[in-house]
């Protein structure tokens, strides 16, 4: 028996000891290929032959940044509805084909590209590529099937303010953003989804949907040279147009702080953000901000954590994060409470985030962020649709390989004193912004110790 167990305790050693090795390797992006079609199209192919599934992503620069504010929300109905129907598919046919292979089929917006996915077996990539292609150069946005999506659209927008935490960042970027694109919503507004008509949507599909600014990622079980002459015998057709120009002025820097409160009267916790701009994805610096933040908010023994939820019971989790975009962000505190602990939890979260300009790092506490980001980082791209979203965000935002290849060095080259440069560069230390969603009767007054305070009630319309 005191064999048996030796031998049990010697394996699970042997086992931790090889995962830990493993987490040590620097993490390669696999080999792929990238080439252009003549009307501009984008395509990144990469082999992955472990198993006979394949996956697809493609961007388009369609995103809710193009929605006119007068029809807000119109790039997401436009991104939904390609699979309305096409050319030579009705909706119920591509429901069907796509149900029977097995594979899925979605389409979206984020903020600044819509998006078209789809994951299928090795064997059917004719019959899915086939669809892909038709539902992107042929749409037809079927009226009947278009006023079903509104419809819902709609109802969904109501709900959605039932949830603070489902609307927050709307208001959060909208109050940071200001008139600036970045503040526009992928949901859309009400009274703007109200107007929008088929030919809003036509229109905008035919504005956004261009193969000059977009691309597509195929990661999976195929022979790169007969995918690249299967993509240009698909899509080598697709007319290129001119995306209409896009202003984006430069972030607003506010110089002091504001706080903004939600009300919603039957609320009995408050909900809120606190933060102010971050940076773009593209920035030098991200992979020593990643490492940073997992200190402060990042991860379940976090600082903010530690002390909103562990060691004073204020909150059920508590966390920050960078939101990066092409040419600018975020950075966020945020967390929930009750409403009569929400001023103690605010100062606890604030008195926080001081310690970390004030006190800085110190090596023992680098040293276990940069393991556990190395750690985390591999399984990020495990995954077909992994990879293919990263190929994808390479083309977005406007970073390479390297980001991948060097993740490892760049968390091993982070010091104490290099990360004290980053906090007082990129941590937001003056004029935070506050976003407070609760009831404004018990929350109003309080707020005004943060800021200068601007009220809005959650039933109206808009962020």
């Amino acid at each position: 028996m005191k064999h048996t167990i030796k031998t049990i305790i010697f394996s699970v050693l042997a086992l931790l000891m090889l995962g830990t090795a493993a987490a040590q390797e620097k993490f390669k992006l696999p080999e792929y290929t990238k080439f252009q079609l003549k009307n501009g199209l984008t395509v990144y192919l990469m082999e992955q032959h472990e198993v006979p599934l394949i996956y697809l992503s493609g961007v388009f620069p369609a995103g809710a940044i193009y929605d006119d504010i007068s029809k807000s929300g119109l790039a997401n109905i436009t991104a939904e509805s390609l699979a309305l129907g096409s050319k030579n598919f009705t909706k119920v046919e591509i429901e069907e084909k796509v149900d029977f292979l097995g594979a899925t089929l979605n389409a979206g917006v984020g903020l600044e590209f819509a998006y078209l996915n789809a994951s299928f077996m090795q064997k059917d990539q004719k019959e899915i590529l086939t669809i892909v292609k038709d539902i992107l150069l042929s749409p037809t946005f079927p009226q009947e099937e278009l006023d079903k999506i509104l419809s819902r659209r709609l109802v969904e927008l109501d709900q959605s303010k039932e949830s603070p935490r489902s609307v927050i960042g709307n208001y959060y970027n909208s109050f940071i953003f200001g008139e600036h694109p970045y503040s526009h919503t992928e949901s859309g507004i009400k009274s703007a989804l109200e107007t929008v008509t088929k030919a809003d949507v036509v229109n905008f599909y035919k504005e956004t949907y261009s193969p000059k600014a977009s691309a597509i990622a195929i990661v999976g079980d195929f022979e790169a040279k007969r995918m690249k002459k299967q993509m240009e015998s698909l899509f080598g057709a697709w007319k290129a147009t001119e995306i209409p120009s896009l202003k984006m002025p430069e972030i607003i820097k506010h110089n002091k702080s504001r706080v903004l409160v939600v009300d919603k009267e039957d609320a009995t916790e408050t909900t809120f953000y606190i933060g102010g701009p971050g940076i773009a994805r593209n920035n030098s610096d991200y992979v020593g901000l990643e490492v940073i933040n997992t200190i402060l908010g990042g991860r379940f023994t976090s600082w903010l954590n530690d002390e909103l939820r562990v060691n004073s019971g204020l909150t059920y989790g508590a966390s920050s994060w960078f939101s990066p975009y092409k040419f600018g962000g975020t950075f966020t505190m945020a967390t929930f409470t009750a409403n009569e602990t929400t001023e103690q939890t605010i100062d606890l979260a604030l008195a926080t985030y001081k310690k970390l300009h004030e006190k800085g790092l110190d090596q023992e506490v680098l040293l276990s962020a940069k393991n556990y980001v190395k750690g985390q980082f591999p399984p990020n791209y495990e995954t077909n649709s992994d990879l293919a979203g990263l190929l994808t965000d390479m083309f977005t935002y406007d970073f390479d390989e390297a980001y991948i290849n060097t993740f490892s060095d760049q968390v091993d080259e982070l010091t104490v004193e290099k990360a004290g440069e980053l906090i007082e560069t990129y941590f937001p230390k003056d004029n935070l912004q506050f976003v407070l969603i609760g009831k404004a009767s018990e929350i109003g007054e309080m707020a005004k110790k943060y800021g200068e305070v601007e009220q809005v009630e959650i039933t109206a319309d808009g962020f």
